[in-house]
């Protein structure tokens, strides 16, 4: 068969058919090129599109198939050969791209798939960041709200003002109906209406504590839902239908003020609470949101805090206010007490001065007539008048002494003094008395004790007085021995005396001093009595006395930062009186002429004074003539005169000594010693001035020796007091009595 060109007839064909597929073709190119177009306009608008070469892939299969719609349309009539061939290598390409592209979206799919689980994942962090900004946004606006309320209700410490501060404060900020406070009562039994926002409901309405719903907000620390129907929840009276907003109550702790102390912080009671009802507005949707719960609690916090503050100041100023009243009332005390200590001295003064005047007349008299002619009657009547005035200026000297140990105006002395000639003194003032009962007194002083020593002359040799003068009087026979010795160590730790703690030093010694008598003894349940002022035991009554010496004692010895006290086995078995006492060292132990000579009142014997001319100035005739009298006897030539300006007028170089009392009412003896020292320029003209006074006040020696003054005797004075003070006065040109 020969071949030929010519083109096969078509088969027949539906020709509305042909015509619907013919239009389908071209509105299917027409997509097909508008997509490509589509795609690149989006691409160029996109700063960021991921897989732009399979976009271009796929954009390639889609025109591909549009130009094959496109050249099918000329296939539903007669076609030339051309247009196969055209159609074929579409069909190729179209066939070669959608598998390529087929293949890429295989290993697309997934990365894609991934893509939408990352943007999954976003979108719910964001949705979850989201959330926590909403909270945090909450939070900061809650906090801003109790950074306002807190600022508000600590801005005044009257806990009133808190609580109603704090009820308006939360009814604004949180928009609330009613806001109350129910406080517990005095009993602790009921709950009060205390303080209301809207003051709907009258205060002073309470409600059992021991309700169900009440206990249930006490028990924890949570803000809690209640019933708008119960008690504590009725804040607004009932008028017409409504439908009542939730209701939250949380409990505010409240200090107990029966645990406040002005020394330490309160403690919170955790049995007393208030309760605090919030109501939200009725007839409407909302409802209470965590935020504003917590908002609450921490509210309730921050008024306990501040309620705390508030009480603690209340307390603290009534504490103020009774520490104020109680201040007053001591300085009032106070007042009183220094009147009536510058009154009790004043009038000891006084006294002192008053009494020892007509004592100076009695102890120089009776003196006086020791040495004239007298019966052994007489006699023994002289020297009991003279040992009773002796006895008295002792009782004296002992209430003057307890006065000014009492009101703490009494100070020791340091001065260097000789030790042993203490000793020597004591022995010769109390050995006519011993002698008259026929007792034997010895002193037994150890190697070891210093000839000097530094401290209060005065008040040691009072005290050894005293305790050796209860031995003399409580004793009928026997001895009395008077043992001194400088106290070791070991002695110092004595167990008998717990409560004495001696600090040794290189510039100091303890003295320990025993004295021990055969005497009437004491009983050990009296012992602790026995330094008691004005006590006296079964066995020292019947014996006289005023009860101050050994109380005066004991005074003394603790001064000198010492100890005292009694040992004795017993009723009639004597007992023994011991002491210790801190005593200075002297500088200077070589040195052998002290500064105060004390007063000697022996070994002067007959002593005679013819010619000795004596000035006497005192405005008490009385004194005057018994000083006249005094130093008549002992041979002086004596001139009286009663005031400064006679004093002055009469005084001249042929006086050795003027005697002068200080005290002399409307003129100033320190002023007439100054003016007799300006008379007389020359130093070997010059007489030599001693005090005569009845005071006992350190002061007096003080200012006599500032304006010059050679020596402070101490009224009264008997005829051998008088020898003695001319006899070391001449012989030493300086005598200052110890006072």
């Amino acid at each position: 068969m020969e071949s030929c060109n010519c083109i096969e007839p078509q088969l027949p064909a539906d020709e509305l058919l042909m015509k619907y597929q013919y239009i389908s073709d071209f509105f299917i190119a027409l997509a097909y090129f508008s997509i490509p177009l589509e795609l690149i306009y989006f691409v160029k608008k996109s700063a960021l599109f991921p897989y732009r070469w399979v976009l271009v892939q796929f954009g390639a299969f889609i025109v591909l198939c549009g130009a094959t719609h496109l050249i099918n349309l000329w296939t539903f009539t007669m076609h030339t050969r051309t247009v196969e061939i055209v159609m074929t290598i579409s069909k190729v390409f179209t066939a070669v791209v959608s598998c390529a592209t087929a293949l890429m979206l295989v290993h697309i799919i997934p990365d894609l798939l991934s893509v939408k689980t990352r943007e999954l994942f976003l979108k719910n962090k964001a949705a979850e960041l989201d959330r926590e900004m909403g909270l945090i946004r909450t939070q900061e606006e809650t906090g801003r709200h109790v950074r306002m309320l807190t600022h508000e209700i600590r801005s005044t410490l009257d806990r009133h003002t808190i609580l109603k501060t704090t009820l308006v404060e939360l009814g604004r900020t949180l928009e609330l109906e009613e806001c109350a406070l129910w406080m517990p009562t005095r009993t602790g039994l009921e709950l009060q209406l205390s303080y209301t926002l809207r003051q709907q409901n009258p205060v002073g309405y309470t409600v059992p504590i021991q309700l169900p719903v009440i206990n249930q907000v006490f028990n924890t620390n949570r803000a809690v839902k209640i019933s708008p129907n119960c008690p504590v929840a009725r804040l607004r009276p009932i008028a017409g239908k409504y439908m009542p907003g939730e209701v939250v109550a949380v409990r505010v702790p409240l200090l107990h003020l029966s645990n406040f102390q002005i020394n330490d912080w309160p403690e919170l009671s955790t049995k007393r609470y208030a309760l605090m009802v919030l109501m939200l507005p009725s007839d409407s949707a909302r409802q209470w949101h965590v935020h504003e719960l917590e908002l609450v609690e921490v509210v309730a916090d921050q008024v306990a805090v501040a309620l705390s503050h508030a009480a603690i100041l209340e307390e603290s100023m009534r504490a103020r206010d009774l520490l104020m009243e109680q201040n007053v009332a001591l300085d009032l005390a106070r007042r009183e007490a220094e009147t009536a200590i510058r009154a009790r001295n004043d009038f000891l003064a006084v006294m002192n001065h008053e009494m020892r005047t007509p004592m100076d007349a009695i102890m120089a008299l009776a003196s006086l007539l020791l040495e004239t002619e007298l019966t052994p009657e007489q006699r023994l009547m002289v020297e009991t008048i003279l040992k009773s005035s002796n006895l008295l200026a002792t009782l004296i000297n002992d209430v003057l002494d307890l006065s000014r140990l009492e009101d703490g105006s009494l100070q020791l002395e340091r001065e260097t003094f000789n030790l042993h000639a203490v000793f020597r003194e004591v022995l010769n003032l109390i050995k006519p008395i011993a002698s008259v009962k026929k007792l034997l007194v010895t002193v037994n002083l150890a190697p070891d004790v210093p000839e000097y020593a530094v401290g209060d002359e005065k008040r040691l040799m009072q005290t050894i007085l005293n305790v050796v003068g209860n031995a003399v009087k409580f004793s009928k026979e026997g001895s009395v021995t008077i043992t001194a010795f400088v106290a070791k160590s070991e002695i110092l730790r004595d167990s008998r005396i717990p409560d004495f703690f001696p600090v040794p030093s290189d510039n100091h010694f303890y003295l320990r001093v025993q004295v021990k008598d055969l005497g009437a003894g004491i009983s050990p349940q009296d012992i602790p009595k026995i330094f008691t002022k004005f006590a006296q035991t079964q066995s020292t009554k019947n014996s006289g006395g005023s009860g101050l010496g050994l109380a005066i004692c004991k005074r003394f010895v603790n001064l000198m930062e010492g100890n005292i006290w009694i040992e004795s086995d017993g009723l009639g078995k004597g007992c023994t009186a011991i002491f210790l006492v801190k005593l200075g060292i002297p500088e200077c132990l070589g040195e052998s002429k002290l500064p105060f000579m004390p007063i000697v009142a022996a070994n002067h014997g007959q002593a005679n004074f013819h010619g000795l001319k004596v000035l006497v100035l005192d405005e008490n005739g009385i004194s005057r003539m018994v000083m006249k009298g005094l130093l008549v006897h002992l041979g002086c030539e004596v001139t009286t005169v009663s005031s400064g300006e006679e004093c002055l007028r009469a005084v001249s170089q042929e006086h050795k000594v003027v005697l002068m009392d200080v005290c002399v009412p409307g003129q100033d003896g320190y002023e007439i010693a100054l003016r007799i020292r300006e008379k007389f320029t020359k130093l070997h003209q010059k007489p030599l001035i001693v005090a005569l006074t009845g005071n006992t006040d350190k002061v007096i020696k003080e200012n006599c020796m500032r304006v010059g003054m050679d020596g402070v005797i101490l009224k009264p004075v008997s005829l051998d007091k008088m020898r003695s003070v001319l006899s070391d006065l001449l012989e030493h040109q300086v005598l200052f009595e110890a006072m």
